[in-house]
């Protein structure tokens, strides 16, 4: 029986606290309530079309400003995701995967390397903020970089359009980046060990 890549990870600071819970050969099954609805959201799309079970429970001091938490659920859920992998022995290791909304075609690729590092054009176009909660793509950048180091991997994100509405855009981008990152952890029974030359990904 193939062993079971699940992991629990618990972050606490003076400003957050927060608990994650992951199964990554897992249905789409999510239980998540960061303090921030339009994540919370985004999350469970992203868990329902990479197929993860997710679960995330997080406190945070939202009356001050939604950053903290925002960038701590992306830290933790990257330290989930490389917990739950272990060596990362026998998973396809990259990942691809191109979803439309409406104007907007997002198209996301990852390289689980075991260096971190994030692509995205989000900054500095000029969104307004999401009207309920003020969240900003600049948040969103956070939380990908935050992601994307902790899981030690490359995360390149672009779009052939860009809405003029955030929720727009980060939609596809969530649901493509499950998709995508469902590719990259999935195992290959062809592949012996690790799938790089060196034969370690850190």
């Amino acid at each position: 029986m193939a062993k079971k890549r699940t992991s629990t990870i618990k972050r606490k600071t003076r400003e957050t606290d927060i608990t994650v819970k992951l199964n990554i050969d897992g249905s789409g099954k999510t239980k998540i309530d960061t303090g921030i609805g339009i994540l919370d959201h985004l999350l469970e799309l992203f868990a329902f079309h990479g197929l993860f079970d997710l679960e995330i429970k997080a406190k945070g001091d939202l009356k001050v400003d939604i950053h903290h938490t925002n960038e701590d659920v992306g830290i933790t859920l990257g330290e989930a995701f490389k917990k739950a992998l272990g060596k990362k022995e026998g998973i396809k290791r990259f990942g691809s995967a191109s979803v439309p909304m409406e104007d907007v075609t997002a198209s996301v690729v990852v390289d689980i390397s075991g260096r971190g590092h994030l692509t995205s054009p989000l900054k500095g176009q000029g969104f307004a903020p999401d009207k309920k909660e003020g969240y900003e793509a600049e948040y969103a950048e956070h939380f990908f970089d935050a992601l994307a180091t902790h899981l030690g991997m490359n995360l390149n994100i672009k779009f052939d359009f860009v809405s003029s509405d955030l929720h727009t855009t980060l939609e596809p981008a969530f649901k493509a980046l499950g998709l995508a990152l469902e590719q990259a952890v999935s195992i290959d029974p062809r592949r012996k060990g690790v799938p790089s030359t060196k034969g370690v990904i850190d």
